[in-house]
């Protein structure tokens, strides 16, 4: 394990001697909210948020991505023809990273990594990026990390792990990309402190204190939690907004549109999301889940079931608790876990499927 020790008088100083070698982003206040962008020249990243009110995961996943161009003028030779956009694919270091939201890039490349479907624009974005990750020292009441398979010193999806320790920050490499962006920032080996991260380590996690228990659900039968009886209690207060989805580092559901303006085309990604009504309509008209219930039922078996069926890599959540803030009528996923986790087939009775 190589330790880098950082004065915090040095700090701006080292990104910006690795500004000339990576795109640089990083949380910034705006307005009441700290969110991830690019940073401009001299501008540093700001560390007195707990987090951001979307997750950086828009840094490889934009919320809307143009991805191919084309004409429509039979005047022009290559009518009709689709045109990959260029796209900057150079190195970039997201600084200030939370460990939870590193992990969920590693949820996320289950699905754009396969044996069958490589996402290049997914992908060619993931091997540009360096992740320098700021432990979380401060966590908020609704986060649950540590029993999300994860946790606030948690090293997966991580090049670099920084922590506080007084007037400086103190740094483990975690990855070859990590010992780069160090050398590139001048920052050299000159600690030997490694106790420092587990005590860090142990006093964040004795600072959560919320939980979710996980280890009945990849037991319990798919088809009769399906049809367990609470979904209608569940999605009763349900508005369908997408909040949940759109702020969730582990989303990533899609829709590719085209938009043409006079005869210039794009062909574009953007988000999309499970609680829209219309997110499963079919071109015939049919929807197979048209009622609110089915929509929520299915965004909560999808991160809680289906994916631990498929994966056997726990459940599709991090435990950053940003649907828990943020849900406008105050659906918990903690608390619908604790219902799927503890149903009993017993219990089950017949429901609309």
């Amino acid at each position: 394990m190589t330790l880098v020790k950082i004065e915090k008088k040095n700090w701006a100083e080292g990104l910006t001697a690795a500004a000339d070698a990576y795109r640089l982003f990083g949380p910034v206040k705006e307005k009441d909210y700290h969110q991830f962008k690019e940073l401009e020249k001299g501008e540093m990243p700001d560390f007195e948020m707990v987090n951001t009110r979307l997750s950086p995961k828009a840094l490889l996943f934009p919320q809307s991505e143009e991805m191919l161009e084309y004409s429509l003028d039979e005047s022009q030779d290559d009518h009709h023809i689709m045109k990959e956009i260029a796209r900057d694919d150079t190195p970039r270091a997201v600084v200030g990273i939370r460990p939870c939201d590193a992990k969920s890039t590693l949820l996320v490349k289950l699905n754009f990594d396969t044996p069958d479907v490589k996402d290049p624009y997914w992908l060619n974005a993931y091997r540009a990026a360096t992740f320098i990750g700021m432990a979380c020292d401060t966590p908020l009441s609704t986060c649950f990390c540590t029993t999300a398979g994860c946790g606030p010193y948690h090293e997966e999806g991580l090049d670099m792990l920084v922590m506080e320790q007084g007037d400086a920050y103190l740094a483990k490499i975690l990855s070859d990309k990590g010992k780069a962006f160090a050398d590139a920032a001048g920052w050299q080996a000159a600690s030997d402190d490694a106790a420092a991260f587990e005590a860090g380590r142990q006093a964040a996690e004795d600072r959560i204190v919320s939980t979710v228990k996980t280890d009945n659900l990849a037991e319990t039968d798919l088809l009769e939690l399906h049809g367990a009886p609470f979904w209608e209690d569940i999605a009763f207060s349900c508005i369908n907004c997408g909040t949940c989805t759109f702020s969730c580092p582990t989303c990533w559901c899609f829709d590719i549109q085209d938009e043409v303006h006079g005869k210039s085309g794009v062909r574009m990604k953007n988000w999309d999301s499970c609680m829209f009504p219309i997110f499963t309509a079919h071109t015939t008209g049919h929807n197979p889940r048209d009622t609110k219930t089915q929509r929520v039922r299915q965004r909560f078996m999808h991160k809680l079931k289906y994916f631990v069926d498929k994966y056997e890599a726990g459940i599709m959540c991090v435990g950053c608790g940003r649907c828990v803030r943020q849900c406008p009528v105050n659906i918990d996923i903690r608390r619908v876990c604790e219902q799927m986790n503890s149903f009993k087939p017993a219990d089950a009775c017949a429901v609309e499927g």
